[in-house]
Order: C-alpha cells, then sequence, then structure tokens
C-alpha cells in the first residue's frame, strides 16, 4: 500500500506516517525509484502496535525502543495492551457516569453526596502498570502516565481562551508580535496535550483549517475568517522556528 492508501485507511494524516519514517518508528518495506513509499503487512501489524502504545500514552521514542528490542513479543504487548485498554475504559465509564450524574444534579433533578461527584478519578492504580513496569522499563510507564495525566487534564478554558485572543487579532497581520506569540502558545499547548508536532505538522495542522470545512466551521466560530489567519500565522511560525 502507498503511504495515501495507509492514511485513509487507518486515519492519520501523510505528514505522521513521514515523521514516523524519519525517526525510524516505521520504515517502509519499499521507497521506489519515484520516491513513493511502500507499506508492507508487516508494516502494518507495527503500525498498528505504535497506535495501541500511543493511545495507552507512551512516547514515540520509547515505542520505538519497546518495539526494536530483540525481546519484543507481538503477542505479549497485545495481551497486556488488552488488559491496560479495559482498565482504562472502565475507568472511563465511571467517569461518563459521574458527568452523566453531575448534569442531572446541576438540573436539580438528583442529589449526589461529595463521593460520587468523583467516582472515576482515581489514577493512582493501574493493576497491570507493574507488569508492564517489569516489561517496558519505569521510565517508559512514568512517561505515559505523564502523558495520560496532561490529556485527562485538558484546559478547555485555555483551550477557548487561545482562540478567543487569536480572534481579536485579525485586524494585525499574521507575521505581527503578538500574533506570532498566541501562535506559540497555541503551539506549546498541543504539544503539553500529549501530541507531538513538528514545526512542518504544525504548519500542516493550520493548512488543514482552511482544507477541510469542518475544521473551518469550528474556528470561524470564534471570529470570522479566524481559521485563516491562523493557518496563515501557523506556516509563518513554523518557517521560522524550522530553521
Amino acid at each position: 500500500m502507498k503511504v495515501k492508501e495507509v492514511a485513509n485507511l487507518v486515519g492519520i494524516s501523510v505528514r505522521t506516517l513521514h515523521h514516523y519514517d524519519e525517526i525510524g518508528l516505521l520504515i517502509p518495506e519499499e521507497t521506489t525509484v519515484a520516491g513513493y513509499r511502500v507499506y508492507s503487512e508487516n508494516n502494518l501489524e507495527t503500525l498498528q502496535q505504535i497506535l495501541f502504545f500511543k493511545e495507552l500514552g507512551f512516547p514515540l521514542k520509547k515505542i520505538k525502543e519497546i518495539i526494536d528490542s530483540p525481546s519484543f513479543d507481538r503477542l505479549e504487548a497485545l495481551e497486556m495492551q488488552h488488559n491496560m485498554l479495559l482498565e482504562k475504559k472502565g475507568r472511563l465509564d465511571k467517569m461518563i457516569g459521574t458527568i452523566e450524574k453531575t448534569i442531572q444534579h446541576s438540573k436539580g433533578e438528583i442529589q449526589m453526596s461529595n463521593q460520587e461527584k468523583f467516582e472515576g478519578f482515581d489514577f493512582s492504580h493501574n493493576p497491570y502498570e507493574q507488569e508492564a513496569r517489569e516489561k517496558w522499563g519505569d521510565q517508559a510507564v512514568d512517561e505515559a502516565n505523564e502523558k495520560a495525566k496532561n490529556m485527562a487534564s485538558f484546559d478547555q478554558k485555555k483551550f477557548n481562551g487561545i482562540f478567543h485572543n487569536l480572534a481579536t487579532l485579525r485586524h494585525l497581520t499574521p507575521d505581527s508580535k503578538e500574533t506570532q506569540k498566541r501562535i506559540n502558545e497555541w503551539y506549546q499547548f498541543l504539544n503539553k496535550m500529549g501530541n507531538y508536532y513538528s514545526f512542518e505538522a504544525f504548519k500542516g495542522l493550520g493548512q488543514m483549517y482552511v482544507g477541510d470545512e469542518r475544521f473551518t466551521k469550528n474556528i470561524d466560530q470564534f471570529g470570522e475568517g479566524l481559521a485563516k489567519f491562523m493557518c496563515d500565522a501557523m506556516a509563518l511560525y513554523a518557517d521560522k522556528n524550522k530553521i
């Protein structure tokens, strides 16, 4: 399969696959004379493993170390990932239930005890964590937990604030000092949320804001033309910083 076919199959960007290739995480089985990347069935199995680890919060550097290890056992990893994801699902189900009860409580339909308000927020224990530590090392698990903690503490208020602030700057040029300062906040915010954006990927994300009408519609709710403004500003930010 060619890179675009894999991207469409999996639901990730071509740029992400290019990045995985560049860092040696997922090297295509073949690169044609014309420069096209060609992925094999083994490549797809490896990509599946990468995405399972990524879902559990493991950083790309650690994922590479794990799957490159001579002792790596794919089936063993799948079984452990299965257990860890089931545990995660159980916690998320509890949190969803807590949210639903909280909505009812806020409407005055039910009463919640203080204990009920925090059901599902126990991140201190994972019965499969010790097994993961023994297999993949303390640092890998600690970094995964830290990443998961960042995702769990997603700051919706700050997220909205960044967009509102950028919307107020649309009268300025995308390369203005104030605009670039706010775009840097957006770049830092995305990376702190457990994502990895190279400057090139960040530029590509901005292009998606105008290339995908769903992004454009959502972003322009904060101010008409904001998606285009951010796209231009993000491109300038990326080009300046990747030098």
